[in-house]
Parts: structure tokens; sequence; C-alpha cells
């Protein structure tokens, strides 16, 4: 991997050397102390190096010690550019001829996998990443599409920097919540079914979670309204106290409850399913929390003989971990059932005895921080020692300018319907501008600018903030979104289209130390840093590193496009270089498009 900073951090440790010694300093210093930041703006250099770590060391202020370094270097460096004292840093200027040579050279050399940009960082270690998680009573909402994308592309993300990957999914298939859509169909469906309704089949499972929560709201409400309190009135309302008995004679084995339970659960997953795919999500494997939860009552019952966890006068089995700095936290409930940290304790162990991963990566919205945190704190008390390589990457929630989704008011946005209009939004912007002859299947173009107007636009900000996701804004052509970015690698690929040559040839006629105008630096420095953008996004687990990556490289394309003449140069040798540099670039978006989920299209 060409690393334009490792060279500088070499001959600035010489440097450093060479002053220490004049200086009668035994004290040394390797390339990996120096450090490497990007200057506020191109004035300043292509490379900044503060001297503050130094000042202790040579008893100097960092600027008399920058100073000292830039005049060193001016006698001893070769080609690989100019050094010059600003403050406290030490700037460089790369020589802009040979780096354009190196660094397009090695794009060009690993254009079959393209492996630009992988650094190894992680290279040997297993790293399991769990995503989605969904209920079996409703079909994924735009919540969901947050969870997948993220788990989708830090998966690949992790992987191009050498981590062998394995994507699982839990299936929340049992429970309270799961009974309640199921006891609305046993008194309401009449016998209907997906295909007989013409309904996708999860969804036709949620708006039966639907209907059982809107009985169970005007039941709660008659109950207030004749004096109840609202908690009591939640807990006895009749339709509660039915759904509970339901998810007893499930647990018990009842065949009739269980028979439906399977038949509700297939028509949910199958659904579930079709969106994975129409997003491009995938999973290595699949957990059902009703294979699992009893793994997980078992690993309670062991806690309990060992005095880790206690039982409360109800029966019910806890702990206290107010040592932890957290609560006491109920485990298994007075009648024998589990609950949802049940279930996680189980399926953990099971996924470790399988693939002893590195570390689990568990992709859940924010909301779950403290059930993560007694999660982890439970298993290291139970003995695993593996617990400590459990991490929660907590990520914000997202509604619409409408305002909060609510599953059980049925003001949630399935995600199908969600693409749907997008892709419908996009297709009407197609048809306006009269494209529908040259782009081949309209609407399959119109999906895959709807995938990458949503895709991108959930993947911008960093996972931890809470988001409003505007469809309109999302499917903008211009600015920061999706669809402009496609359009950049689609224009790229029609200039391809129209020079006729392939990649191969185009690298292997130009001279790339021709690009040595600020245009084409400009785009050269950002190449450059994709390396480092793939590093940051799987230290930090935040695509947003990627997506911001993608939209500095684009505009910058932007700007090189229009002020230097690529097809229409007049110097054939300079034509040929910038054709190289535009195929460079559209590799670059390919590579990072599928690091971020968006479809790359070739026109638009």
């Amino acid at each position: 991997m060409y690393d334009y900073k490792e060279p500088w951090k070499k001959i600035i440790a010489d440097a450093l050397n060479s002053i220490l010694t004049t200086a009668g300093i035994e004290d040394r210093v390797t390339a990996e102390q120096v450090i490497s930041e990007k200057p506020p703006n191109p004035e300043m250099g292509d490379i900044g190096f503060p001297m503050f770590s130094f000042a202790k060391m040579l008893k100097k202020g960092p600027p008399q010690i920058a100073q000292m370094l830039a005049e060193k270097i001016k006698e001893t460096n070769g080609k690989n550019g100019t050094a010059q004292a600003q403050g406290p840093y030490l700037n460089v200027n790369l020589d802009r001829a040979q780096t354009a040579k190196n660094v397009l050279a090695e794009v060009f050399n690993n254009t079959d996998d393209f492996s630009f940009g992988k650094t190894g960082t992680m290279t040997g270690k297993k790293v399991m990443v769990e995503f989605s998680s969904p209920n079996t009573n409703k079909p994924l909402h735009l919540g969901h599409l947050r969870n997948d994308v993220l788990g989708e592309s830090i998966s690949r993300i992790i992987q191009k920097c050498g981590a062998q990957v394995r994507k699982v999914c839990i299936i929340n298939d049992r429970g309270i919540h799961i009974c309640k859509s199921m006891l609305a169909y046993k008194e309401h469906g009449d016998g209907k079914t997906p295909e007989s309704q013409g309904v996708k089949s999860d969804r036709f499972v949620g708006d039966f979670y639907v209907c059982f929560s809107k009985g169970l709201k005007n039941e709660v409400d008659e109950l207030i309204n004749s004096g109840t309190e609202k908690e009591t009135a939640e807990a006895n309302a009749p339709s509660m106290k039915k759904a509970q008995e339901m998810l007893r004679q499930w647990e018990a084995g009842d065949a009739q409850t269980v028979e439906l339970w399977k038949t509700m659960n297939s028509w949910a997953i199958e659904g579930m399913k079709k969106t994975y795919e129409r997003t491009g999500v995938s999973f290595d494997k699949y957990y059902f929390e009703s294979k699992t939860y009893m793994l997980g009552k078992d690993e309670v019952l062991k806690g309990l003989q060992k005095g880790i966890f206690y039982k409360q006068e109800d029966g019910a089995v806890a702990v206290d971990l107010t040592e932890e700095k957290l609560d006491k936290k109920i485990l298994l409930r007075s009648d024998g059932t589990s609950i949802y940290i049940t279930q996680d304790f189980g399926t953990a162990i099971k996924r470790y005895e399988e693939w002893q991963f590195d570390k689990l990566i568990y992709v859940v919205g924010s909301e779950q921080q403290y059930h993560f945190k007694v999660l982890f704190v439970l298993l290291e008390k139970l003995g695993y020692t593996w617990a400590k390589a459990l991490h929660h990457l907590s990520y914000g929630m997202v509604n619409l300018p409408e305002g909060k989704m609510k599953s059980r008011e049925g003001t949630v946005v399935d995600a199908d319907d969600l693409i749907d209009s997008l892709r419908d939004m996009a297709l009407a912007e197609i048809r306006e501008k009269g494209r529908e002859e040259d782009i081949g299947d309209p609407k399959e173009t119109a999906e895959k600018i709807a995938l990458g107007a949503l895709h991108y636009f959930l993947l911008q900000p960093s996972p931890v903030k809470d988001m409003l996701f505007d469809p309109k804004e999302s499917l903008s052509f211009t600015g920061n979104t999706g669809p402009y970015l496609q359009y950049m690698g689609a224009r790229i690929s029609s200039m391809m289209r129209k020079a006729g040559q392939s990649a191969e040839t185009i690298a292997s006629n130009a001279d790339f130390s021709l690009l040595v105008g600020d245009p084409e630096w400009e785009l050269i420095k950002i190449i450059l840093e994709y390396p480092d953008a793939i590093s940051s996004a799987a230290e930090n687990l935040d695509p947003s590193n990627i997506a911001g990556f993608l939209y500095e490289l684009s505009k910058a394309f932007s700007r090189f496009y229009h002020e230097c003449p690529i097809l229409n140069c007049e110097e054939s040798a300079l034509s040929k270089a910038r054709l190289g540099l535009s195929c460079a670039v559209m590799f670059l978006l390919k590579d990072a498009f599928h690091l971020v989920c968006i479809p790359f299209l070739d026109i638009m």
C-alpha cells in the first residue's frame, strides 16, 4: 500500500535524530512517533507534522524545533517535496508529479479485486456483526432501514480492512408482542391469508398487531374512565390477559397455539427476507429467539445456584447490580417465563461456541444502551471471559418530518412503502427530463436511485445522532446526496464509453506525472486519503467517514471536470493522463459505493 506520509515520517525522524546527536542527547525518535495531520487549508501545505511531542526531549519550543527541522531537511532531502516551518508545525508540500505517478499506478495495479485502500489493520480478526433483529409481529420499517444499512456497511468496511466477518440476525419470534398479533388474527382473521388478501406477508401480520393495539387502547380507556389507575388498567385489560395466557400456552407447547405461531412467523419472515434482498442486505446466519431462550433460562438458573442471582418473594429471579452502578434487574418472571435479556444470554453463548469471535458488535438503537451494559456485566459475572469482546454500536433514532413513528398506532412507515415512494419520485424525475429511452429500464434505474438516496442519507450523519429523514431532500440531484454521487459515476462512465478504451489501455498510455495543476492535485490528494477514510470508518464503526470522503471526491472531480479539458484537451499526453485520473476516480467511487450500499449507475 502506497503511503505518502511514511517517507516523510522517516525523513523527519532521521532529521530529529541528527539534531539529538549534535546536541549530545541519547534519546532517539522512530517514524511511528511522528504524528501527521491534514492542514486546515491547502495554502499551508499537503501534510502537517506537529512538534509538541518532541519539546520535552529537545528542551526547546515546538516552533523552534520546526524551524531547526526545516533547515536540516533542506540539506538532506531528495525529491519527496519541500518542508517549511509554520509556527509549531513542519508543513510539507509533496512533489506533485512523483506523488501522482505513485498513487495512480497503485490504483491501476489493484483493479481486479480493487485492493487499493485495503490497510490490513484488521487482518486475522474474526468479527461478528448482529443487526436488524426484527420482531415477527410487523414488517421492517424506517428504523430498521437505518439499522440494516449500518450493519451491512460496517460489515463491508471491516472486511475491506482484512477482518473475517460473520453477519448474523436474531429473529425475535416469541414473546408477548408476538402473541398480540397472533391473538388478533385468532379472533379477527377469519381464515384470511396474505395471498387471499393480496398483501405482502409481513405487512399482513403487522396489520393484526395494529388491530390488537387499537382494541387494547379502547379497553384501557374504558378502565381508566371507570376510575382504574392507568398502569393497573394496562396490566389488567382483557386483551392483555388473553395475550399473556397465549404466551404461557406457547411456552407449554400447546399444539394449536404453536401451529398458529409457526404460520404467522413464516408469513412475517418470508416478507422480511424479500425486503432484505431488495435493499442488498444479507446474513450468514439467522438465529431465532424461540430456539435460544431456553439456553438463557438455563444460564439464569446456574447463576441462581452460584449465588450470583437471587429469588424474590414472588418467585422472580433477579440480580442486584448496584456495585456496578446499575440497578436491580429481573431475569425470569415470577411465572417462570423469560424476558428479552434472558434469550440474549443463550444467543451470545451459542454464537461463541459456534464461531469464536474476537469481537461481537451489536447494532442496536440508543434506547437499549442500559440493556447492553447489563448484558455484558452479567456475562462476565457468569464467567465468560469473551464478554469483554462484546460491543454495542448505539445509533440514534430516525423519524420523518411528520413526527415520531409508533408501531402500535400504525403510524410507522413500512420499509417497502418508503422505497416504493422514493422510486416513484425518481421515476417521475427521469420522465420529466425525458431520459426514459436513454437509461434502459427506467423503473430499475429509479429503484437504484431510490436506494442510493436512502442509504446515503441514513449513513451520512454519525450513527450516534438522531436524524430526520426527508425523502425529497434525499433525492436531490445537487448537493450532498446519493443521487449527486451516482450522477458523478454515470458522468465518468459516459466519458469512458466515448473514449472507447479499457482501463488497462488508459493506464499503460498515461503519463500521470503531468497531473500537477491545482484541480488535478486536489483530486489526487483526496484519492490519497481513501485508505485513511476506510481505517477511520472501521476503527470508529462509523460509515459517515466513507460518506464524507465520497462527497469530497465528487466535488473535487466536478471542479476538475469543469476546469480541465479531458477528451478535448489539445495536448494528447495530458488528455490521456486526465482520462486516466477520471478512470481512477470511477474505480474509487465504485468501491466506496459498495462500502456504503449505494448502487453504481453507468447511465442516469
